[in-house]
């Protein structure tokens, strides 16, 4: 039994192969952190962990005991006020006006599997032995409230899940003003913050910072979890590398408003807290009623950031996604936005299909533009049903010609939002997210519909399932291209506002788990303007993400690297756009945009009959080589192994799982000039396998190459003697497959 409560000691014991997790019932009752980490051994009593000294200036909770004060005690879920002076994970206001809190340990049950959450996404199990969870309640007797902390260990994966769940059990009203998911105290600050930041076009760049005193955190207050920051931190050791080191990761299960905080005490105790963003958040409970966070997936590595992917990977890709295409190679498809954006009709549309088809694509996506009156970005959002001007034939017309040439045929939707040129917000605009008296910003010229109203969302759902049903359709680009503002539901009570961001979060997942559960063979691809909601979250319904709106190859080398740190390579989104590129303008080689594009998902973005008969010809032997190894890309392992924010080189790698065959992607996008040899060393083979490596026409054991390493010395530097793959001067790139003799 991976948890243990050892009654002496009142101490409890979550641990596995690769990682302990040790906390206790303090004697005034709350929970104290004692240890996470690699896994040590089980004993009955940890107590010599525990650190209690006399600190001037302290507030300590007994009388005449001048070493036990909570501000200088690590703690399990913290509050404000009671002797500890640092944030809370807790925040309740009460009737009488206080916000002192004291939660105390009531029992606990240990349980084989994991618990679902209600109406949330969260990591699952399929068979109950591969996980235990442990649910502690903690009681405060003022308030006569429950709050019950939850930790799931799974067996084989160095991974712990966390929630929290609130009941009021009192006759009075209270108002939580903040509740995180987790917090963990950790005995030191030697720590460096890694975080994956940017904005639109230039997603998860990673970035790292040096924990100081004081606060450090990510958020988003844009309503859902932005292109600004992913909800995920790690705390590594300063000399913690891919390979190598100690690391923590945190991710949410959420696609909102969100924090992830970092405190460090004057002390040098670092605090670590994630939840839903406590801005713009109250929600009232009455007598029993309660409240459930989402979830924080938790994962230790003393291997190195690497490791810590790997295991983000294996439980997001095979715990998280679910549905048909969990396990299934992703169709390699053709969007026709970058191709013609709106201007399109359907004999244009049929001869981009033909075309897609004799070169080998299994999958035709229609883009924007097919709706409403949709002739620009200014109409039409809401009016879900055929543009009979562009297509005669409507949706199902279109979807018939398209599947008779044997293709899947896949259509954008964009949900959440509406222009105020359409008829539904001319019937409808009270429909919208709108303060009144206010102003109200656009982007994009749309607004939000206010999804926190169930009517909103069932009237969505009917028009799409009306076209999905009709069309044939089988795979869904989900779109959203704005954030929220002047956030306000006419729906909502004016005390009950703080509900409508989280509220309208849980419509989001609502209308998924409706069209999911009617049409179970849909691929869903989520969007958010690219990536402003490539979350753990969406992953629950849609197993892959369009990864950025950026498709420059070069771009993509940072945005895809940043992305793997936590999301495993089926998620994500990754085309062949057309030159000059519509972001950068860059002139990337063909060969090159596909050997980038390959690691993800994979398909087009530009209209194929404006290609040269040669280009034509490279994307069939593209699309044959997608086909071949895709298995291997898609659900091996994947490596990090030369980084794009270190210097001119980008090198990762990817490992079948039987060990047979590697691919190792080599990207050099600026020209140099007579550099010396080089080398990388590569992971994950097999070294008693002896290796046949493409390019270099050579045959080496696996140890060989993981610990001599793969040349990739360039002969052309500065003169162009070395063509590969028709590629020379900026822009390179190479793939090595790597197959066992």
């Amino acid at each position: 039994m991976p948890i243990q409560f050892h009654k002496s000691s009142q101490t409890f014991h979550l641990y596995n192969s690769q990682i302990s997790y040790i906390f206790k019932v303090l004697k005034n009752n709350q929970l104290g952190q004692l240890y996470y980490g690699k896994v040590i051994h089980d004993r009955d009593n940890f107590d010599h962990l525990f650190e209690a000294k006399p600190r001037p200036m302290a507030a300590c909770t007994f009388e005449g005991d001048l070493t036990f004060s909570l501000e200088h005690i690590k703690q399990e879920y913290p509050v404000y006020g009671s002797g500890d002076m640092r944030h809370p994970a807790i925040d309740i206001l009460q009737e009488n006006g206080s916000r002192i809190l004291d939660f105390k340990y009531r029992d606990h049950h240990i349980i084989k599997g994991k618990p679902k959450l209600a109406n949330l996404p969260a990591a699952y199990v399929e068979n109950d032995d591969e996980a235990v969870t442990l649910l502690i309640t903690l009681y405060d007797e003022v308030i006569k409230t429950e709050l019950i902390l939850s930790y799931t260990i799974y067996e084989d994966l160095a991974v712990i899940c966390r929630n929290s769940f609130i009941r009021n059990c009192s006759q009075q009203k209270l108002i939580i003003n903040q509740i995180m998911s987790m917090s963990l105290d950790l005995p030191d600050q030697n720590y460096e913050m890694i975080e994956l930041t940017g904005a639109w076009s230039r997603e998860r760049s990673v970035k790292n910072r040096k924990l100081e005193h004081g606060i450090q955190s990510i958020y988003s207050l844009r309503g859902c979890s932005s292109n600004n920051f992913n909800p995920f931190i790690a705390l590594k050791r300063e000399n913690c590398n891919e390979y190598d080191g100690e690391v923590l990761g945190f991710s949410f299960v959420y696609s909102g408003n969100f924090l992830a905080q970092v405190e460090v005490d004057t002390y040098n105790v670092t605090r670590v807290m994630m939840g839903i963003h406590p801005h713009c958040f109250s929600w009232e409970l009455e007598n029993n009623e309660s409240f459930q966070t989402p979830e924080v997936v938790m994962v230790y590595s003393d291997k190195g950031l690497n490791a810590m992917s790997q295991t983000y990977h294996q439980i997001y890709q095979k715990r998280l996604a679910r549905g048909l295409y969990r396990d299934q190679v992703r169709p390699i498809l053709v969007n026709n936005w970058e191709g013609t954006y709106f201007d399109f009709d359907e004999e244009k549309i049929m001869k981009i299909a033909t075309t897609a088809k004799k070169l080998g694509i299994e999958l035709f996506v229609l883009d924007d533009g097919w709706f409403g009156k949709r002739n620009d970005d200014k109409a039409g959002l809401g009016d879900w049903y055929p543009n009979l001007e562009k297509l005669p034939n409507g949706i199902s017309g279109l979807g018939k010609k398209i599947t008779d040439l044997k293709m899947k045929f896949g259509l954008w939707f964009e949900p959440e939002m509406v222009n105020k040129d359409s008829e539904l917000y001319r019937k409808h605009p009270e429909l919208t997210l709108e303060t009144p008296n206010r102003n109200s910003c656009h982007g994009r010229n749309q607004y939000v519909l206010d999804f926190s109203n169930p009517e909103v969302v069932d009237y969505v759902y009917e028009m799409m399932a009306k076209v999905i049903e009709e069309g044939k359709i089988s795979y869904i680009k989900w779109d959203m291209n704005r954030c929220m503002s002047e956030v306000y539901s006419c729906v909502h009570s004016p005390s009950s506002q703080g509900k409508v961001m989280h509220e309208y979060i849980l419509g989001v997942y609502r209308l998924y788990e409706k069209l999911i559960s009617r049409f179970p063979e849909v691929l869903f691809e989520s969007c958010a303007s690219g990536g402003a909601r490539f979350d753990p979250g969406m992953m629950y319904y849609a197993p892959q993400c369009w990864t950025s709106d950026d498709t420059d190859a070069i771009e993509r080398l940072k945005i895809q690297y940043g992305t793997s740190y936590v999301y495993p390579i089926s998620s994500m989104g990754a085309h062949v756009s057309a030159i000059p590129n519509h972001q950068v303008f860059r002139n990337a080689p063909i060969e090159t945009r596909a050997n980038v594009a390959y690691f993800g998902t994979f398909g087009y973005e530009l209209d194929l009959n404006k290609l040269s008969q040669e280009e034509q010809d490279k994307i069939i032997e593209q699309v044959k080589f997608m086909k071949e190894y895709r298995e291997v890309i898609q659900f091996g392992t994947f490596y990090r192994l030369k980084s794009p924010f270190e210097g001119n080189e980008t090198v990762w790698m990817v490992v079948s799982n039987d060990l047979n065959t590697a691919i190792v992607g080599y990207y050099r996008p600026l020209q140099e000039v007579n550099q010396g040899f080089r080398r990388i060393k590569l992971l994950g083979l097999d070294p008693d396998k002896e290796y046949h490596v493409s390019i270099n026409e050579t045959d080496h054991y696996g140890d060989e190459l993981m610990n001599l390493g793969l040349i990739t010395s360039d002969s052309s530097c500065g003169e162009n003697r070395e063509i590969y793959n028709g590629i020379n001067g900026d822009y390179l790139s190479r793939l090595y497959i790597i197959k066992a003799k």
